[in-house]
This record gives C-alpha cells, sequence and structure tokens, in this order.
C-alpha cells in the first residue's frame, strides 16, 4: 500500500533533518537582539512543461523589482510535478523543505506568497505546513499571502485582468471560453462567481474548469443556447502548461477544442498563463505586500 505522507509530518521531518546537520536554528529565540532577516517564499502548484517556465520568471523579475534587498525562495506544491522535474535533473522543494532551508539560513521573518488561483486544497495544506512552522517557534513571524483570488477586491482587479487579455481579434458576437483548473474543494465556488461578475460586463464571457463547476459539458450547454459559432479559448491558470496544452488546446477527441469544433463551433486557442500578464501578478504582489507590511 502506497503511503501519503501529511504536510505537517512533512514539515517536522524537513525541519528535523536541519537539525541533525547541526544548525541551531532555534538560537535567535534566546537572543533579543538578533537583526531581522526577512525573505520571501513564492509557492506555486509547480508545472514540469518547460515553456510555462516563463510564467513563474515573469513573477519572480516582479517580486525582484519590488523588493530587490530580500532574498526570494521558491517552492512547489505538487509532489508529482516535483518528481518530474527531479527526473530531469531539476530540484524544487516543497513548502516544508523550502522553510526548512529558509530555517538553516537563519531568516527570522518569512513571507509564504501563494500563487494558487483560488483557496483550494493546496492553499490550505500550505497553511498547515505554514502553521507548524509557526507552531513550533521556528521563526519570529511567518506569514501566508491570499492567493489570486481571495477578496471582493481581488474579484474585480481579476474581472479587469479577464478583459485586459481577450484578444483584440474577437468580436461582439463571439464567445471567450477562459480554463481554469478547478476543484472538489468548496473554493472552487471563485469560478462561477468570477464568471457571474464578468458577465455583468459581457455576457460571453465564460469560465469553466477541468475539474469542479462549471465543466465543459455545461460550458457547451450555454454555448449552444446562445447559438455561439466562434469562441476564443484561454488558460485561467497561472500557467499554461499541460491542462492548457492538451485540455484545452490539444487534438485528443475529449480537449475543449475538439468537443465544441464537432458541435460546429470555431475555436481560436491562446497560450498564455495568468502569471504572464502584469494584471494579475499585480493581484499576488499585493498580497505579499500585505504580509510584509507586517513585519515592519
Amino acid at each position: 500500500m502506497k503511503h501519503v505522507w501529511h504536510p505537517l509530518i512533512v514539515g517536522i521531518l524537513a525541519l528535523g533533518l536541519v537539525l541533525t546537520t547541526g544548525s541551531s536554528i532555534f538560537a535567535h529565540q534566546h537572543d533579543t537582539h538578533k537583526e531581522q532577516k526577512t525573505g520571501i517564499l513564492l509557492v506555486a502548484f509547480g508545472s514540469s512543461e518547460a515553456s510555462a517556465q516563463v510564467s513563474f520568471e515573469n513573477i519572480g523579475r516582479k517580486v525582484k523589482a519590488a523588493w530587490p534587498d530580500t532574498p526570494v525562495y521558491w517552492a512547489y506544491t505538487s509532489r508529482i510535478i516535483r518528481h518530474k522535474l527531479a527526473k530531469q535533473g531539476k530540484h524544487l522543494d516543497s513548502p516544508a523543505m523550502a522553510l526548512a532551508r529558509m530555517a538553516d539560513d537563519q531568516f527570522t521573518h518569512v513571507a509564504v506568497q501563494s500563487l494558487h488561483t483560488i483557496a483550494g486544497s493546496e492553499y490550505h495544506d500550505l497553511g498547515r505546513v505554514v502553521g507548524a512552522f509557526r507552531s513550533m517557534g521556528v521563526f519570529d513571524q511567518v506569514i501566508q499571502g491570499y492567493p489570486l483570488l481571495a477578496t471582493q477586491a481581488d474579484m474585480e482587479k481579476a474581472v479587469e485582468a479577464l478583459f485586459d487579455i481577450i484578444p483584440a481579434e474577437r468580436k461582439q458576437q463571439e464567445a471567450v471560453v477562459f480554463m481554469g483548473h478547478g476543484t472538489h474543494h468548496p473554493g472552487n465556488a471563485f469560478y462561477p462567481a468570477l464568471m457571474f461578475q464578468a458577465q455583468q460586463r459581457d455576457p460571453l464571457v465564460f469560465i469553466g474548469v477541468v475539474e469542479g463547476y462549471p465543466e465543459i459539458d455545461e460550458i457547451h450547454s450555454w454555448l449552444a443556447e446562445k447559438k455561439i459559432k466562434i469562441a476564443w479559448l484561454l488558460p485561467f491558470m497561472s500557467v499554461a502548461g499541460d491542462h492548457a496544452k492538451n485540455d484545452m488546446a490539444g487534438g485528443e477527441d475529449d480537449s475543449w477544442k475538439s468537443i465544441l469544433s464537432n458541435a460546429g463551433i470555431q475555436c481560436h486557442t491562446f497560450l498564455k498563463g495568468t502569471a504572464e500578464y502584469d494584471g494579475f501578478v499585480e493581484i499576488w504582489l499585493s498580497h505579499l505586500e500585505d504580509v510584509l507590511h507586517h513585519f515592519d
């Protein structure tokens, strides 16, 4: 039987590994005069697609430009993605291991910024890891930032960003369909909520998901009801990785493009993740800024 390690256990084991190497990361608790050392940990689901790295590189540039004197670390929450990359000779930390490394590097204050789209399972798993390190007193402060969509202000900014990236060639009677990842976690409700707000501005803008609601069957039926002949398909995911390339724009019969094309709807596809666009990146950065302000 395959064992799945709980994130808290992984965090404790990672921290224990650091401790056994001889690091005295708890020393700062007894040294009230220790100078504050602030670090940023950017945490994404991750992607093994080389072409998707442009999204993470864009976020990394924006973060370093905004906080040039603050070291930036990275972690991927997806164990599968980390293992795929490891086979390619690229090693990415889990959030637990990244925090353990930062503890070993003597950081006192850590801003853990989620690069997820919603507060789903991955986001809450990350919260448990952060909470474990907080309860162990490893850092003076360690705080997790909100994902892309967390507040009504985020939703309003996201709607603006969505409309900014709709191709200029799209005509008024043509539909725009965004593909999100989706989840069976209650956090999935952000997707239809965002679609509702977008449709107050344009009723032919739809947001569907690979998992959860609404899926392609619902999107297809809505397009059919409106007698849509042309649809523009864009990913609503931080990176244009496997889901965007295959599930959305791929040539297999079950891709969104194929399903809609077989129903007589001409499809145009675009493969750029939301993290490639400044309008979305600025939302994540605003959450990171809120966390860093707590350290002032």
